[in-house]
């Protein structure tokens, strides 16, 4: 929230000039609404604020049903991205049938479970809110969304 003459933004504690170039002192914030604005000044409000990952703008949510596949298309692309440092095992024991150690194997496991997860509470979300929830831990605990594993 602030105080504009013109486009100016006003600065508490410092002076101003106006277009007739008269100075103003800097103790122009003792003055009353009334009389500030008879020496054109106008009161403005801070923007609204809104998460882009849910409002096209202030006031207006994005379509749900593009909010889930958006999303669920975002854990498959981090899930890919995460698995990709170990792929080099599956490759090997595909082309030379060496074992992947248990520790990858639950680890790659993990991952795939995890967005398996995300996309079922995806899917459950019944509006908006319930949808943004998926994103705050409960209880101080961990987001339901972007929770995949440590890696290893």
């Amino acid at each position: 929230m602030v105080w504009k003459y013109g486009d100016v933004q006003l600065k508490a504690g410092k002076s101003w000039t106006d277009k007739d170039g008269t100075k103003h002192p800097n103790n122009w914030m003792i003055w009353d609404d009334y009389y500030k604005t008879t020496m054109g000044l106008k009161w403005e409000d801070d923007p609204v604020t809104y998460d882009k990952r849910f409002y096209d703008s202030a006031g207006k949510a994005k379509d749900l049903a593009q909010l889930k596949a958006t999303w669920k298309a975002n854990m498959k692309t981090s899930a890919n991205s995460i698995l990709a440092s170990t792929d080099w095992y599956v490759t090997r024991k595909a082309e030379l049938g060496t074992a992947i150690p248990d520790s990858v194997s639950k680890y790659r496991a993990s991952v795939k479970t995890a967005v398996e997860t995300m996309e079922t509470a995806i899917d459950k979300a019944s509006d908006l809110d319930a949808f943004m929830a998926l994103f705050v831990g409960e209880d101080g605990g961990n987001p339901v969304m972007n929770n995949f594993p440590e890696s290893i």
